[in-house]
């Protein structure tokens, strides 16, 4: 089913030239946001109300799972991109996650649970990074951060939107199976459309590759460390994006618990819970492009202090209104450095 341009079928590089395919990125990462968005909300009060876990660290070890996974599937997945195809990575990543909704649904113990989101963490190394490397190739050098802010948009948006949505539908029926089922309805369709309808990028980043003379990637191990210690610009990046990312498990998997134990509703742990991704999606629309015309620097740096403010003052307050204003303020501080990362990133890499 991959589709590579045919001999001689010319590849065109920008976002107005590749629409109809970019569009179809966007729609596949809503329905990849929406697979952590059925957990946001309903996961870490099935922890404490179902299972009857007591401590944080017992509640936790789903988000642990899944960050462990996800990261790890993360390092591999643009090498893997490069190796087998764009579309056979994304439709990998599709297939693995399909048996994670059925698995919270039916799960006699929590051990299930964090199976299901070993599974789901490398379900969103593969999907989600592969979305945003396939943007990347269609769009060119020109506009990486529109395209990563676009994408990103697209994903949390969808986060906060199930999240809201399983938080009614639990309100309504419980806890399981009916948050889930609208996950299960989300992983077969992205298994279809990512199989029917989406065509292989990789001969665009390779015409970008001859457009700028330049030589084959240097090896991974190579990349790897240049990231990470090398290149103190991507090492910074790299740190960045590790804090930025712990910031969003403790939102996701402690905040529901903090709110709970104050004595919120579940509809108003859902609000909690989809405002912050909410804000975060709408406002990468803006903040990507902005990074192309201002720069990445001035808002990786503001975006951190925003969001060290708004964690402070969830910290401090114990009114819905107060949280509410700081989960926005904390969807804006995100907002400012994701997509900027991903394009600092962009930036320097070989295409």
């Amino acid at each position: 089913m991959t589709k590579v341009p045919a001999a001689g079928e010319p590849v065109r590089l920008g976002l107005r030239a590749n629409l109809g395919q970019f569009a179809l990125l966007v729609a596949v990462n809503v329905l990849v946001g929406g697979m952590i968005g059925q957990e946001r909300t309903v996961l870490p009060l099935l922890a404490t109300d179902v299972f009857r876990l007591t401590g944080f660290v017992s509640a936790l070890t789903f988000v642990i799972a899944f960050g462990l996974a996800k990261a790890a599937t993360n390092l591999a997945a643009g090498a893997l991109a490069d190796r087998y195809g764009r579309k056979r990575v994304l439709v990998a990543g599709w297939l693995i996650v399909l048996p994670v909704p059925l698995l919270v649904i039916f799960a006699p113990s929590w051990a299930w649970i964090v199976a299901a989101n070993l599974l789901l963490g490398v379900n969103q190394g593969l999907t989600w990074s592969t979305t945003v490397i396939m943007k990347i190739d269609l769009v060119g050098p020109i506009r990486r951060g529109l395209a990563t802010g676009i994408n990103e948009a697209a994903g949390y948006g969808a986060v906060a939107f199930t999240a809201l949505l399983t938080g009614w539908i639990a309100a309504e029926t419980g806890l399981r199976p009916g948050p889930f089922l609208l996950g299960l309805a989300y992983a077969v369709l992205g298994l279809g459309a990512s199989v029917l309808f989406v065509r292989e990028t990789r001969g665009h980043v390779e015409h970008e590759q001859r457009m700028t003379g330049r030589a084959d990637a240097p090896p991974w191990r190579d990349i790897f460390w240049r990231t990470t210690l090398r290149d103190h610009s991507l090492s910074a990046a790299s740190q960045a994006g590790l804090v930025n990312n712990l910031n969003d498990g403790m939102a996701w998997g402690l905040l529901p618990l903090y709110y709970a134990a104050a004595g919120l509703s579940l509809g108003e742990i859902g609000l909690l819970a989809a405002t912050y991704p909410a804000v975060w999606a709408v406002g990468q629309v803006v903040t990507g492009g902005l990074s192309d015309r201002i720069g990445r620097k001035p808002l990786i740096v503001g975006g951190m202090l925003l969001q060290a403010g708004a964690i402070a003052v969830i910290a401090l307050g114990s009114s819905l209104p107060v949280w509410l204003a700081a989960s926005a303020v904390l969807g804006l501080g995100t907002a400012m450095v994701y997509p900027t990362l991903l394009a600092t990133i962009a930036d320097v890499a070989d295409p």
